[in-house]
């Protein structure tokens, strides 16, 4: 019996901890390559065209992060290609209010799928920026932080 407990605590502070490592970094460019995997000779598997596009880091080798975005795309980039979150996606429609409560006069609304670029953080809301309009969201049903 102390033999299986030895194996089993040997075993759990051994697993995979992944789950807890995961965070989010930003497109730094307009351009960046995702590959197959970590590494300038592997094959590019496509190319996103958007800076400031969040993405999920869930795996790190040397120099590469491997990758997802909101649609479980995902593969390996370059970390020079990545930067500090400064973006979320919005997962279900949204109002884009003036100030951080429901009850503030709404701006827009905001379509599933935008991208929004977070200039400040108030409690459970963001500060963002999206096309012309500038406002808050509540931290709900948003993807990236």
């Amino acid at each position: 019996m102390l033999r299986i407990l030895i194996i089993l605590s040997f075993i759990f502070f051994l697993s995979d901890t992944r789950a807890e490592k995961n965070y989010f970094l930003s497109l730094k460019y307009n351009k960046v390559n995702v590959r197959y995997g970590p590494g300038l000779d592997y094959p590019i598997k496509f190319v996103y065209l958007k800076k400031n596009f969040p993405v999920e880091i869930i795996d790190e080798k040397e120099n590469f992060r491997k990758i997802l975005d909101y649609k479980n795309n995902g593969g390996w980039v370059h970390r020079s290609q990545l930067k500090k979150n400064n973006s979320l996606i919005v997962l279900e429609e949204k109002i884009l209010f003036n100030k951080f409560t429901n009850y503030s006069k709404p701006v827009a609304v905001i379509k599933s799928g935008r991208m929004l670029i977070v200039k400040k953080k108030e409690k459970k809301w963001f500060k963002v920026v999206t096309g012309s309009y500038t406002g808050w969201v509540n931290n709900k049903n948003l993807w990236g932080y």
